[in-house]
C-alpha cells in the first residue's frame, strides 16, 4: 500500500478551554493542489501551524512522508520538505528579492564552518550555485528583472510571488500557502493560479493552501476541505463540495452575493 505525501490524523489544538481544532483528518497525494476553506475563526491558520511546527498538538498526529513532524522544530520541518509562506508577508523588507531567495536557501547549504571561515575554492563554488539558483527561482516566479530590488519597493503581487520563490529556495516536496491571492486583482490571481500549476508540473511539488477567494479555490483545486468551529464538516472534489448543505450554511451561502 502506497502511503500519501502527507496526512493528519486525530489532530486536536486546544488554547485554555477553547478547542481550535478538533479531531481533524485528512490526507494530500503527490502532485495535487488541496485547499482548505472556512469562515474566519474556523482554525485553518491554527492548522497550518501544528503542521509547521508552530504549536504542538494536543493529540492526534501529522506525517510526512511516512515520518511524524510532531514534536519536530519548524527549521527541521523545512530541511524534511515542508515549507510555508504567511498570510500576513513577512519578507525581508530592507534586503532585495534576490538576498531573500538566498535566505529561504540556507537549509540546502552544506558548507561546514570551516568552508565559511576560510572562503576557499569550496566556498566559492558554494556560493556561485546559490546565486545562479536564487536567479533561477526569481525567473520562475517572473522577478528575474527584479532581484536588486529592495523587498519593500516591490508591487503587493511581486511581493507575494517573492514569497513563493523564497519558500521554493528550500526545495520542498510540499507547499503551504496562506491564503497567497489575499489583496490580489483577479488578474494577479489568476496568474498565480497558473504558476502554481507549473510549479507542480515543474518541480514535482504538492500545494495545500488556505484561501477565501472561491473562484480561486474552485478553479484551482483538485480536493477541498472544509472547516468550521474547528471541525472539518465537508471534504471532497470542488464541485461536490460547493453543493454541500453544511458549507453553504457554513461559508458558502454567507458569501452568495460577494
Amino acid at each position: 500500500m502506497t502511503l500519501p505525501l502527507f496526512q493528519a490524523k486525530g489532530v486536536t489544538k486546544m488554547f485554555g478551554g477553547l478547542v481550535a481544532v478538533n479531531q481533524i483528518d485528512f490526507l494530500v497525494e503527490p502532485s495535487r493542489i488541496v485547499s482548505i476553506i472556512g469562515p474566519n475563526g474556523a482554525g485553518k491558520t491554527t492548522l497550518f501551524n501544528v503542521f509547521t511546527g508552530l504549536y504542538a498538538p494536543d493529540s492526534g498526529s501529522v506525517t510526512f512522508k511516512g515520518r511524524s513532524l510532531v514534536g519536530l522544530r519548524p527549521d527541521e520541518i523545512t530541511a524534511a520538505g515542508v515549507c510555508r509562506t504567511f498570510q500576513n508577508i513577512r519578507l525581508f523588507s530592507n534586503m532585495t528579492a534576490i538576498e531573500n531567495v538566498l535566505v529561504g536557501m540556507h537549509t540546502r547549504v552544506t558548507l561546514a564552518a570551516w568552508d565559511v571561515l576560510a572562503r576557499g575554492s569550496r566556498f566559492r563554488l558554494a556560493e556561485e550555485s546559490l546565486w545562479r539558483r536564487a536567479g533561477e527561482l526569481l525567473t520562475v516566479v517572473g522577478l528575474r528583472t527584479k532581484a536588486n530590488e529592495v523587498a519593500r519597493h516591490l508591487p503587493y503581487g511581486d511581493q507575494r510571488r517573492l514569497e513563493i520563490a523564497r519558500a521554493l529556495g528550500a526545495a520542498p516536496s510540499l507547499l503551504l500557502l496562506d491564503e497567497p491571492t489575499a489583496g490580489m486583482t483577479r488578474g494577479e490571481a489568476g496568474a498565480l493560479m497558473a504558476l502554481l500549476r507549473r510549479l507542480i508540473a515543474e518541480f514535482d511539488i504538492t500545494v495545500l493552501l488556505i484561501e477565501h477567494n472561491m473562484r480561486v479555490v474552485m478553479e484551482i483545486s483538485d480536493g477541498v476541505i472544509v472547516l468550521d468551529h474547528g471541525e472539518k464538516i465537508a471534504e471532497g472534489p470542488p464541485a461536490e463540495v460547493r453543493q454541500h448543505p453544511r458549507v453553504i450554511e457554513a461559508y458558502l451561502g454567507r458569501r452568495s452575493h460577494a
